[in-house]
């Protein structure tokens, strides 16, 4: 289900006849980015699936069994950016959730840009319950796609058009929404700690009147004192009866069991344990509804383009991973939120005039107690500890360095303390390389390449290291990228 797709790819399904042709071509490009969707979820659960969902786009479209990303760190924004571009990160400049940006001298979130800020007031991400602390990075509460830096198929579509198209994403993410819709689109995204859908001034000065309306509906608050339940009887799921696993995670109170408990609209957590939950893509395809319906999508002769990027798979896979039975009970639900959504854009376009496209936009490991129960080696890898390894402390004693030569992890890259390595008159290319060979050695690591070895571009044509390669951006890229075995980060 991870199809990598091209402009070139989607422009011959709409231009050149593959499923529409030049007297019929589609009035509404529908792209649906399913956030951490592995491959094989689909078909695992898909006993318990009912009509208009996923059997639907097996039975009636394209289903790629094997396909897969060529870049290396499956990210979100990283996946996102290659499913709007068709580029890779080497190219289209998105290389992961954060990089260090050497001119500014920190760390950067993807889409952040302090010339746009949300016009929502505190309506910022709640660092206290984000999964991704990625996103606690940035430095504003602005948002822009600046910072990708190829054109994406909405763009292009919007081009094609002169500017006749709509095009918007939608997403709880506002990396989900801002990546799809490109340069030239609108989006939104979910405020947790508002609870409202939002968007910053690269896109609007003001709200448009049915999003204020959306937003005071107070859609969300439904959720009030409500919970999370099962789906179908416990005795159907192939999970059934492993819902509370030592691995797991209780993140602010949201519990390993079910139910899992919204509580009050007006707790702190609200906003948070909706999006932990199938609620957030529940709440994701209402919004959509409104807009296809006030932006009057696929109404007339001109294509139109809409993205809605559904996260709660993302957060659910995060807190208790892709085999568990909050997995499965959320992709049986996620299953029926598709074939609402379906159901509503055949009513309003049509389906016969709307090009579905599904993706994920990366998958996600089993967590290592999982395989571990199973008899398979797997485990944790602490990027943090690296500095203190013997191997690094007796090569900072050959280099004379007495502080920490290994700065930061972000994955996938590592980045060094240039600025010690600077003053010490060290060779950076040498350092880098050493550090490489040192790192290779440790457990888990199965891959560990040095910028300077990318640039070059003399690795021998190896599996990993063509993904390497294809991450690989000059400027935005760290020192040495790391790539692992079947482990987890911690």
């Amino acid at each position: 289900m991870k199809i990598r797709i091209t402009i070139i790819t989607i422009l011959s399904l709409l231009w050149a006849g593959t499923a529409f042709s030049q007297t019929h071509k589609p009035k509404l490009v529908l792209q649906i980015t399913v956030d951490q969707l592995r491959g094989d979820l689909p078909e695992k659960f898909m006993k318990n699936m009912g009509e208009g969902g996923f059997r639907y786009l097996k039975a009636q479209g394209i289903w790629y069994a094997n396909a897969h990303y060529g870049h290396a760190n499956t990210e979100t924004v990283v996946g996102h950016t290659v499913l709007a571009t068709g580029a890779d990160p080497a190219v289209n400049g998105m290389i992961s959730n954060v990089w260090f940006d050497r001119e500014k001298g920190r760390l950067v979130y993807n889409i952040e840009d302090a010339r746009y800020p949300i016009l929502t007031e505190n309506a910022d991400v709640d660092a206290s319950t984000e999964i991704d602390q990625s996103q606690v990075i940035a430095s504003t509460d602005g948002r822009s796609p600046a910072n990708i830096i190829t054109t994406t198929f909405s763009d292009e579509l919007m081009l094609m058009t002169n500017g006749k198209a709509k095009v918007f994403g939608v997403s709880v993410k506002d990396r989900g929404a801002v990546t799809m819709a490109g340069h030239t689109g609108k989006t939104f995204w979910f405020s947790k700690p508002k609870g409202e859908f939002i968007t910053s001034s690269y896109y609007y000065k003001e709200y448009p009147k049915w999003v204020k309306q959306w937003n005071k509906r107070k859609f969300p608050n439904t959720f009030n004192n409500k919970s999370w339940k099962l789906m179908h009887d416990r005795s159907t799921y192939l999970f059934g009866n492993d819902d509370d696993q030592p691995w797991e995670m209780d993140m602010a109170g949201f519990g390993r069991t079910f139910p899992h408990q919204f509580g009050p609209a007006n707790s702190p957590y609200f906003g948070s344990y909706l999006t932990f939950s199938p609620a957030g893509d529940e709440i994701t395809l209402d919004f959509a509804k409104a807009l296809i319906e006030a932006e009057d999508i696929g109404q007339d002769e001109i294509t139109d383009y809409l993205s809605i990027s559904f996260s709660s798979t993302d957060y659910v896979g995060h807190l208790f991973g892709p085999s568990s039975l909050e997995a499965e009970d959320n992709m049986l639900r996620l299953d029926r939120t598709l074939a609402d959504l379906f159901a509503f854009v055949d009513e309003k376009v049509g389906l016969e005039n709307t090009l579905i496209v599904l993706s994920g936009d990366h998958g996600g490991p089993d967590v290592p107690g999982y395989l571990e129960s199973f008899g398979i080696e797997s485990g944790y890898v602490s990027p943090d500890k690296w500095d203190k390894e013997p191997s690094i402390q007796t090569l900072k004693q050959k280099f004379g360095i007495g502080q920490e030569l290994i700065h930061d992890f972000f994955p996938p890259y590592l980045y060094l303390n240039e600025k010690i390595i600077k003053e010490k008159g060290l060779d950076l290319e040498e350092v880098e390389k050493a550090v490489a060979k040192e790192l290779m050695s440790i457990k888990g690591v199965a891959l560990a390449v040095s910028s300077f070895a990318l640039q070059e571009n003399k690795l021998p044509d190896t599996y990993l290291n063509r993904k390497a390669l294809r991450n690989f951006n000059r400027k935005r890229s760290g020192n040495l990228l790391i790539l692992f075995e079947r482990i987890l980060l911690r």
